[in-house]
């Protein structure tokens, strides 16, 4: 959750770091911190941004060419300069950031504290430094040692970076269960959550594994586990660009991304989807494609937007490939003692490949003999080393904490997966199997005419503004961007909503409605449009706000809403990518008419790599 990175080599350490922790803020922003390392170690770290820290350090000296940086989202111990990152040892042997939950952290601490240790923050974190260093003192050992017989008695999740102050031409790194990347330059090596702050001093990096421990010096790197096994480090080249995690142009990056979903979706299927030949190619699955055909039983597992887009993929497989679908709260499905057979195929979708409870949902299913696919957006990242298969979806970094163009990406890749299954059993006939790949194939264009709508959306969107509840109706396919929709807006608009299936509005929601009430409609026109106009009537019936988003050319809600948001028309299997958008921007507009921080809103971050 939280974003660690580290620098050690020739150049000056804070430039880098302070750049780096700004590329990594969207992971967490409540506080921030360095240590850098010149003949003695300085610690520098603020409550608030990264730009606090910033204004806080650079009036300090910050000379020095190794060093650590941190920007927080707090678990243990509220945000205060005290909680902040980077926590030193009680005798200031050692200095460490941490990504992640040290869950037996309670009695470490009592421990220790027998043994004379006292505490000065509330933090998981300190606990571990000051085990570094009990270890280190009472073994007599070195800095390695002590990390590593540390980190086996810990029980919980880390990505860690630290310094010795013994041993200060040395960085080591470690990590279970939170990522961490090294960049590998020329006689420098960076440590970083992600590789946003990377890729613009090196495209070679190393993904660490669990329970890997890496010692990087200027000389080189050593890479091994935590009990001490020898590793052969794997270099890969990272396929990002600067200009990618820019906001070139746009005011925030969540109106970036929306903007660029034309191109994400495009180069989701890109490779993958021929007119040409007309067929669908997903190299990913090709090993697992025969038992995905004769599949029983699938079940989707996610949390959030991912598990909104696992709901649309439901109606996508069972309706176009007809095989039975169950959509799951990963959060939930981990503790719930699910059934799961080896027969069962499990799809596992997570934008950054490192949500933590999606993680141990899969390991789950693994452990019950499923057979268990990917569909992530971040290469090396975890999940895709621990599904059996999947599909990247080549959206690109999304840095906006609201995910927007990662919701139509999945959607894409589920989309694929239904058509193809559907041919293959013979369920789609090879005319519909066509109509769906060129209408696919049509759905980027489609949707820069729906964002050139842009400026109609802030209109509506300065009149509710205020509002202090939303509520999102839909059915059938647009049932889940009804949920995804009404996410949107609470995530960075603060504002209270609700996502109901339509036909549910009668059985308590219609209660809710007065004059004050806007109720947002998506009411294109589908096989349940009649039932959908009946739902429309009993919400003014009931004075409410109605804002529908219709089809192209629709003349009888123009009538009826008091707002309509026109997107073209599509198939109804592909519906859920073009009526995201406008819900999409509504949000981000009345987010921004209300001061609110769209790509950082409160309490939140990114990648939930954290229980």
């Amino acid at each position: 959750m939280c974003g660690i990175v580290g620098y050690i080599g020739e150049k000056q350490a804070y430039p880098i770091l302070i750049s780096g922790l700004k590329r990594l803020e969207y992971r967490g922003y409540d506080s921030a911190g360095v240590s850098i390392f010149n003949k003695k170690v300085k610690v520098f770290k603020k409550k608030g941004k990264v730009s606090d820290l910033d204004d806080f350090a650079s009036k300090q000296d910050t000379a020095g060419t190794v060093g650590i940086g941190h920007t927080r989202w707090a678990t243990h111990g509220e945000p205060n300069d005290l909680n902040a990152h980077p926590h030193e040892s009680m005798n200031g042997h050692f200095i460490l950031i941490h990504n992640g939950i040290i869950e037996n952290y309670s009695k470490l601490k009592e421990k220790l504290i027998d043994r004379g240790y006292n505490f000065i923050s509330e933090t998981d974190t300190e606990v571990l430094a000051n085990l570094i260093e009990y270890i280190y003192l009472k073994g007599k050992v070195s800095a390695e040692i002590a990390v590593r017989l540390a980190l086996s008695k810990v029980i919980g999740a880390f990505g860690l970076a630290i310094i010795c102050r013994e041993e200060p031409d040395k960085l080591i790194a470690a990590r279970r269960g939170s990522p961490l990347v090294i960049g590998v330059g020329d006689g420098e090596y960076f440590i970083a959550s992600d590789a946003t702050p990377i890729v613009e001093h090196t495209k070679s990096v190393i993904y660490l594994n669990d329970d890997d421990v890496a010692i990087l010096s200027r000389d080189g790197l050593s890479l091994k586990t935590i009990k001490n096994d020898s590793l052969t480090p794997k270099v890969q080249i990272i396929d990002l660009d600067i200009g990618e995690i820019e906001k070139n142009g746009f005011d925030h990056f969540m109106m970036k991304e929306i903007f660029e979903q034309p191109k994400s979706i495009l180069d989701t299927f890109r490779g993958r989807v021929s007119l040409d030949k007309m067929e669908i190619f997903l190299g990913g699955l090709y090993n697992v494609m025969p038992k995905l055909i004769e599949a029983k039983r699938i079940i989707i597992i996610g949390c959030g937007t991912s598990w909104h887009a696992g709901l649309v993929g439901e109606y996508l497989i069972e309706d176009l490939a007809r095989i039975p679908v169950e959509v799951e709260y990963a959060s939930e499905f981990r503790y719930r003692n699910p059934i799961i057979t080896p027969d069962d195929i499990v799809i596992a979708i997570s934008q950054s490949g490192e949500t933590a409870d999606t993680l141990a949902a899969i390991k789950l299913a693994k452990q019950a003999g499923a057979t268990v696919l990917g569909i992530c957006n971040v290469v090396g990242s975890s999940i895709p080393r621990e599904t059996h298969a999947g599909v990247y979806t080549h959206a690109g970094p999304e840095i906006g904490v609201a995910s927007t163009k990662a919701f139509t990406a999945q959607v894409t890749v589920l989309a694929m997966i239904a058509i193809v299954l559907g041919y293959e059993r013979k369920v789609l006939s090879k005319k519909n199997y066509d109509e769906l790949i060129k209408e696919l194939h049509a759905i980027p264009t489609k949707i820069e005419k729906i964002l050139k709508s842009n400026n109609n959306y802030l209109k509506v969107s300065k009149l509710y503004k205020d509002a202090t509840n939303f509520l999102y109706l839909g059915r059938g396919y647009l049932f889940p961007v009804a949920l995804e929709g009404a996410l949107k807006l609470k995530e960075i608009s603060y504002i209270h909503a609700e996502g109901y299936p339509a036909a549910e509005m009668k059985h308590g929601p219609i209660a809710l409605i007065d004059e004050k009430m806007p109720v947002v409609v998506l009411a294109i026109k589908d096989k349940t449009y009649e039932k959908i106009v009946s739902n429309i009537q009993e919400v003014k019936a009931r004075k409410g706000i109605v804002i529908a988003v219709v089809s192209e050319g629709d003349t009888i809600i123009k009538k009826l809403a008091d707002h309509v948001l026109e997107i073209p028309e599509t198939k109804d299997e592909l519906c859920a990518l073009l009526a995201v958008i406008p819900l999409q921007i509504l949000s981000y507009h009345i987010a921004v008419l209300r001061n609110c921080n769209v790509d950082q809103p409160r309490n939140l971050a990114k990648s939930v790599t954290v229980e």
